[in-house]
């Protein structure tokens, strides 16, 4: 009997091997809830910038172009930048823009101007217009996400992004001048 006392204090004073078991599937969880919520914010930042780096054209006006002799040459929808973050974003990251439709960038003074295609996916008119809304200069078929600069060669205070090939399907010229109502500003007869 005294074997079996000391047997069980033998066994008494050994600590007891815990089962590592539980602690692993523990960890385990944890690990593979962390790979989710990681994935699922992953995913959501994508989504985001997605959205971010896509835009639609919003109407802000109706731009009419005349000719020297003061005949309405055609009239086409108007998009408005007008500060410097939209300037600067211009028509860049767009698919592509309707055949009737333009985006007017509106600057605080007449100077020369200058432009470029950067991130811009499709080719252009550039119409550089001056404060007696002349205008001054054309760059047709622009090349898309180029760095190639496209400056005016008079000063402007006004420039006109339209679809490539627009000026010669419509007959725009220089010296011929814009009118629009809407938007910010308006500017008519």
């Amino acid at each position: 009997m005294a074997q079996k006392k000391s047997t069980k204090k033998h066994e008494e004073s050994q600590p007891q091997k815990k089962s590592l078991k539980p602690i692993i599937v523990k960890i385990g969880i944890a690990t593979v809830a962390l790979i989710v919520v990681f994935f699922f914010i992953l995913n959501n930042c994508d989504d985001e910038n997605s959205e971010m780096h896509y835009y639609k054209f919003k109407k802000e006006g109706e731009l009419t172009f005349v000719d020297s002799t003061g005949n309405t040459i055609i009239k086409i929808d108007i998009e408005i930048a007008d500060n410097d973050y939209e300037r600067q974003l211009g028509l860049m990251n767009r698919q592509s823009m309707e055949e009737m439709q333009g985006m007017l960038f509106i600057f605080p003074q007449e100077t020369y101007q200058s432009f470029w295609m950067l991130n811009t996916l499709f080719s252009l008119d550039m119409i550089f217009i001056n404060s007696k809304k002349e205008i001054v200069t054309i760059h047709k078929n622009t090349t898309p996400l180029s760095e190639q600069s496209y400056p005016s060669s008079e000063p402007a205070i006004y420039v006109l992004e339209v679809n490539a090939g627009f000026c010669e399907r419509h007959n725009v010229q220089l010296g011929d001048k814009i009118y629009w109502l809407g938007g910010r500003l308006s500017i008519s007869n």
